[in-house]
């Protein structure tokens, strides 16, 4: 044997030791208990967070009788509609007015802070940099601290409470976050050469975000969408202070439903439940793009 052929024996005898697993491990070099601790965890999580999803699913179709404290973890002795029925009776109108606030305010606030965010990113301007972190001031203002003057200025501006408040005032709060997440998204994904061969073509700002950063923008419209509707369709406090009970969110109708001196357990869960329904669609329809996009807009700026 040469001295070439016993070296290249020598190499392939260490590259087999190397690629040999350990005793008790597995192709990705992760032990057999290592893997078992793990997925243990994982069980134990998805238990406590399933636990009181069981307890509002079978509660929502107990009688008023079976809506006891003894009886919360048994199933229905009688399983019926009417929880349900009730909720919907109860919900209806105010779901049509929580759809009719949350998908403009959040189209429209997603617009404008895609505008916002392509400019700050690729189309500089003295003062951008002072201009964002006023932007990204509004994130860190409790809405605690802006009701009573927020509802002021609505009443001395002599718009109506209801839906039409409720836009107003999610759009204006959202464009912070949302101007955050398309601004690091152009900075991110948009290459320079783009920007600057649209401007050589005489492209200018409107024409080069309608026809270039718009139909690039969709994984970035996703995260803002759902991030909007589920802040939107979730908000109780501005609600509470800017509409009426006539004429407010489903959130509003979700505390007439569970109010009152004998609580209804089984409608209130079944009004939960109901009222889940619409974010837990968005997240199922949009939500293999959401994680994509939320870290291409994460990650530089």
């Amino acid at each position: 044997m040469t001295a070439a052929e016993a070296e290249a024996a020598t190499g392939r005898a260490a590259a087999a030791i190397r690629q040999k697993p350990r005793r008790g491990a597995i192709a990705d070099g992760t032990t057999r208990t290592s893997r078992t601790v793990k997925y243990l965890l994982l069980l134990f999580f998805l238990l406590f967070v399933l636990t009181p999803v069981y307890v509002v699913l079978i509660t929502s179709f107990k009688t008023s009788s079976d809506t006891t404290a003894a009886a919360q973890w048994s199933l229905p002795e009688t399983w019926t509609l009417e929880p349900w029925r009730k909720a919907w009776d109860v919900l209806q109108p105010y779901m049509i007015r929580s759809l009719s606030l949350a998908i403009p305010a959040a189209i429209i606030s997603s617009m404008i802070g895609s505008a916002n965010g392509f400019v700050l990113a690729r189309w500089r301007f003295p003062g951008a940099n002072v201009v964002f972190a006023f932007i990204l001031f509004g994130m860190f203002i409790p809405y605690q601290a802006v009701m009573l003057p927020l509802r002021t200025t609505f009443n001395e501006l002599d718009v109506t409470r209801g839906v039409p408040t409720l836009i107003i005032a999610h759009v204006i709060y959202g464009l912070p976050i949302c101007t955050l997440i398309f601004r690091n998204y152009y900075a991110t994904i948009v290459p320079n050469e783009i920007i600057e061969s649209a401007r050589v073509d005489g492209a200018g700002l409107v024409q080069t975000y309608v026809r270039i950063i718009l139909p690039i923008s969709i994984s970035g419209f996703v995260v803002t969408l759902i991030w909007q509707f589920t802040s939107v369709w979730n908000d109780f406090l501005f609600a509470l202070f800017l509409t009426q009970q006539q004429n407010g969110p489903v959130t509003l109708g979700l505390a007439a439903l569970s109010g009152g001196q004998k609580v209804d357990y089984a409608a209130s869960m079944a009004g939960a439940l109901i009222t889940s329904f619409p974010t837990l669609l968005v997240y199922i329809l949009l939500g293999r793009w959401f994680i994509g996009g939320l870290m291409a807009g994460a990650l530089k700026g």
